[in-house]
């Protein structure tokens, strides 16, 4: 099959390329690559550096199936310029979903987030609930996945509302929870936990890339899914992690007690099984950092970066 993958050098793009060519696919890789660019080189990739806003539809014309990963990633990201936020996780997928309409492209995966929700009393929260986004960053995912699906008469469309990702990938984040922790703990010995009582959602990054590869070989499995098999209160992952390097936890008060949980079981139900688990992140990255493939770097922190980057840039546009 050749796909179309947006925002494909991002922190899930850099995982699930190499496992799209693993599995025979041609892969048309596009990305503004304000992060850098770790794909490996394949006679099946092509890579460009391109704006998803300014998206040219002659690409199109020889592609089966699109998975559209690029946006803004995550609260602080989208809040620091709202309206190219909106721009790049809104305005682009509708400009993307109609331009795929007209060409005849018939798949579509969409990764949208779990965050849609905004906060849920409810201990199941399934995709059938009212979706409350409560940043720029939820709100533009929210206002996506509604475009997408009034394409759903002329094309396969396919949602996914992942929980937070964690784990190793060639382009590294190290400003989601799990990561975060676990360099803390390796850089200072120490986990400072905000809180600590709050429920978070997780799944592994090699899990969300098998998900992609699942949607492609299951055209049938439409509509919207979400993908979190861990719901986790921090200072649970907190205590993971100390249980395989010795770090003191310090938990100082939060005024955000706000807890975001999902239930995946319409996935699973699907036929899609989890293969790996927070334990096992957590043991990837120890094992990068003492290997030293992994560094505590600024790169790998989004906000940091185009804080530093903006001004000197204009303006930026991520990579999920």
């Amino acid at each position: 099959m050749r796909i179309l993958v947006t925002g494909a050098c991002g922190y899930k793009g850099s995982v699930i390329v190499p496992k799209l060519l693993e599995n025979g696919h041609q892969v048309l890789a596009l990305d503004i690559q304000w992060f850098g660019q770790f794909l490996p080189e394949n006679e099946n990739l092509k890579i460009i550096q391109g704006d998803v806003r300014e998206f040219d539809a002659n690409l199109l014309n020889e592609i089966d199936a699109v998975i559209h990963l690029a946006s803004v990633a995550n609260d602080p990201c989208g809040d620091l310029d709202p309206k190219l936020t909106w721009e790049i996780s809104a305005l682009a997928t509708m400009q993307l979903a109609d331009l795929c309409a007209r060409k005849g492209i018939k798949r579509f995966i969409y990764a949208s987030s779990g965050s849609v929700y905004g906060v849920k009393e409810e201990e199941q929260v399934t995709e059938d609930l009212t979706l409350l986004p409560i940043s720029e960053y939820n709100k533009t995912k929210m206002v996506a996945e509604r475009v997408l699906l009034s394409y759903a008469d002329q094309m396969t469309v396919q949602i996914v509302r992942p929980a937070t990702v964690c784990g190793i990938s060639p382009r590294m984040r190290l400003d989601v929870s799990v990561n975060m922790l676990t360099m803390q703990a390796l850089k200072n010995g120490k986990i400072t936990v905000f809180g600590g009582e709050q429920v978070r959602p997780n799944i592994h990054i090699d899990d969300i890339a098998r998900l992609y590869m699942f949607l492609l070989d299951n055209p049938q499995v439409t509509g919207v899914y979400n993908a979190g098999f861990e719901n986790l209160k921090i200072i649970e992952i907190a205590n993971r992690i100390a249980s395989k390097i010795p770090c003191e936890i310090e938990i100082t008060p939060s005024n955000d007690p706000r807890s975001y949980r999902i239930n995946s079981d319409k996935i699973l139900s699907a036929g899609f099984s989890p293969m790996k688990s927070v334990d096992d992140a957590i043991t990837e990255i120890i094992a990068s950092y003492q290997r030293r493939d992994l560094m505590d770097e600024d790169r790998w922190y989004n906000l940091r970066w185009m804080e530093r980057n903006m001004q000197k840039a204009g303006e930026l546009e991520g990579s999920s």
